[in-house]
């Protein structure tokens, strides 16, 4: 029908071609605008489709929220489902279908198994302190961690094994945190109101730290950056809505 063929064979499998990526990149924007002609004529109705996404906390304070209010604009009757939880919660339902896409750091290897990852950008974990902590005024803040109450990530958590092995790399391999947690409700509380440092995502605390309330100590060690994207399931059918909300998450950045 289309004249041309639109896969190249290699080995036993296929590969999308030139032209195959051409159609495919029209067929993409028909659809689109098919989804916003239903959403129109669904407007006076109650018809609605529903995306369902699992946030994880770096992603969950600033880069989702913003997406989400593009995705609102862009599909108005497309209600969008917002999960948070543990990293191995929201892949095992990202994996069973139940989330369609899950938002925050790649996730390490047994996480994502049948699992693709789309880079957004690269985020560095920061350990951060109240203001005036005796800490910012140290030459080598990192010999003086022991000597702190130590807030760190729960294990489970994506970024758990980055701070392990950053520990490691400056001769702390047995340091265990007092507190351990990635909510930014708790580890704010502990840290304004004590001496405790917390290592966390700068995602999570961006906020914070631009209004000068949690302090990044300074740190320089290439262990602890690590990419942010978007993970869907490799058994995931095809789904606008779906795609639609990436390209949001791609313009938030």
């Amino acid at each position: 029908m289309l004249g041309a063929p639109l896969f190249d064979r290699v080995g036993r499998g296929l590969r999308l071609n030139e032209a195959g990526r051409v159609f495919q990149s029209h067929a993409s924007a028909s659809m689109v605008e098919l989804m916003r002609g239903r959403d129109r004529l669904a407007k006076d109705g109650d018809l609605t489709s529903r995306l369902s996404v699992g946030v994880l906390p770096t992603a969950a304070t600033d880069l989702l929220p913003r997406a989400a209010l593009s995705f609102r604009e862009e599909m108005p009757h497309v209600r969008l489902h917002i999960m948070t939880g543990p990293n191995w919660l929201l892949f095992n339902q990202l994996r069973d279908g139940t989330l369609d896409l899950v938002v925050g750091r790649m996730p390490e290897k047994a996480a994502g198994t049948g699992v693709t990852f789309q880079q957004l950008y690269i985020e560095d974990v920061v350990l951060v302190c109240r203001p005036g902590h005796p800490i910012l005024k140290m030459p080598r803040p990192e010999e003086n961690i022991p000597n702190y109450t130590l807030i760190l990530p729960p294990k489970g958590a994506v970024i758990s094994q980055t701070v392990e092995r950053y520990l490691v790399s400056i001769g702390l391999p047995e340091m265990r945190g007092s507190y351990e947690t990635v909510s930014l409700t708790v580890g704010r509380k502990i840290v304004s109101y004590s001496d405790s440092i917390w290592f966390i995502s700068r995602g999570v605390v961006g906020d914070e730290i631009a209004n000068g309330s949690l302090l990044p100590i300074k740190l320089s060690s290439p262990l602890l950056s690590g990419p942010v994207g978007i993970s869907i399931s490799r058994s995931a059918p095809l789904s606008v809505e779906r795609g639609i909300f990436s390209k949001c998450l791609s313009s938030a950045v």
